[in-house]
């Protein structure tokens, strides 16, 4: 079968390699949509810790179940039939640490993750290893769902973490820094979910900031290489600040800058990591303590979150389809990194 492996930082190759084999603990899925994301792109260009080379990346997937493993349904007390169609998670937490135990799977200490530690999607076939079903991670695709939207459901379950943690009321003004394919969630969520009150969308990159507020209509965008976003949210909200700020950028200004913008007792998400060589902001840290402002990371998701993202897909409250703008072929795979570097498209998958 053909799958891109990663050997090493710009040694990404696709190639032939034999198509795995599906132990009594284990479920093989034959990938009908692998989707990307700037997470993809980092690993391109400069790998990953958490990676072993020759490794097939790729860990937003969903596909068809081809083989259930003998001992899956006994073992895990599901009903997993061939011919079922599912969604995988990425990050696998342990189940058994004290933060698992505790109900925050989302950073388990000794979580793993498909496409690192595992074989991920980027691949006709993939094996669904015992440690994704232990924790109940591999979940069913509602009838009325495509693979391609299935697919999106895990960076969603990211997005519904972060957002769990802000307390969005309804009414709240919200900005979004980043206009890629994330805060594009963001946005649906915060107004789906959450019923929000205006919401703003800050990029630095014009094509792309139009092409996503074509998609998900925030009450205002801000282009950052234009303006000052912090006057800019001030005039817009009366001086008052935002109440929620979430910055979906690897960027450090726009952590600065969320602080500077955020109303008495604003909610504030870390959502986007920041360079490994460049990890650090300076905070007025009178402004937070003043201001009383709640500042959070988030970082990835849990199994559960995986499973609300199909809920929200399913009964339309959060739609993902027209943010699926590139479908690419296994074949082409190599292009849709570009395309997710320069902005090109909201959401690309991949199509085995």
């Amino acid at each position: 079968m053909k799958a891109l492996r990663f050997y090493a930082p710009e040694d990404v190759r696709l190639e032939d390699v034999p198509e795995p084999e599906c132990g009594p603990d284990e479920i093989k899925l034959r990938v009908r949509n692998c989707s990307t994301c700037g997470t993809d792109v980092k690993i391109f260009h400069n790998g990953h810790q958490n990676l072993t080379p020759p490794r097939t990346i790729g860990h937003e997937i969903a596909g068809e179940v081809v083989e259930v493993g003998a001992d899956v349904n006994a073992t895990y007390g599901s009903d997993w039939q061939v011919g079922d169609r599912a969604q995988v998670i990425a990050a696998v937490p342990c189940g058994e640490c004290y933060e698992c135990r505790k109900g925050w799977m989302a950073v388990c200490q000794n979580q793993t993750s498909v496409g690192y530690q595992y074989d991920g999607g980027f691949a006709e076939y993939m094996i669904v290893p015992r440690q994704v079903l232990k924790v109940d991670g591999l979940n069913r695709i509602p009838d009325n769902v495509g693979y391609d939207e299935a697919s999106a459901a895990e960076p969603f379950a990211c997005a519904i973490n972060a957002q769990e943690l802000l307390g969005i009321e309804p009414g709240d003004t919200v900005v979004v820094f980043g206009a890629g394919p994330i805060g594009c969630m963001h946005i649906r969520i915060a107004r789906g979910v959450h019923e929000c009150g205006p919401v703003y969308l800050v990029d630095v990159n014009a094509d792309r900031l139009k092409m996503s507020a074509d998609a998900v209509q925030p009450d205002e965008t801000i282009d950052a290489s234009e303006v000052d976003v912090v006057e800019r949210v001030m005039e817009l909200t009366g001086g008052r600040g935002a109440d929620v700020v979430i910055t979906a950028t690897a960027a450090n200004v726009t952590q600065e800058q969320a602080i500077a913008m955020a109303a008495r007792n604003g909610r504030i998400s870390f959502f986007g990591g920041l360079p490994k060589t460049n990890p650090t902001i300076t905070c007025d840290s009178n402004v937070v303590h003043y201001r009383q402002l709640h500042i959070h990371g988030a970082n990835g998701s849990a199994p559960e979150h995986n499973k609300r993202a199909l809920e929200y897909i399913s009964s339309g409250q959060v739609p993902v389809k027209d943010l699926i703008t590139r479908h690419i072929p296994l074949d082409d795979v190599l292009s849709a990194f570009d395309i997710v570097k320069n902005g090109e498209a909201i959401k690309v998958t991949v199509e085995p």
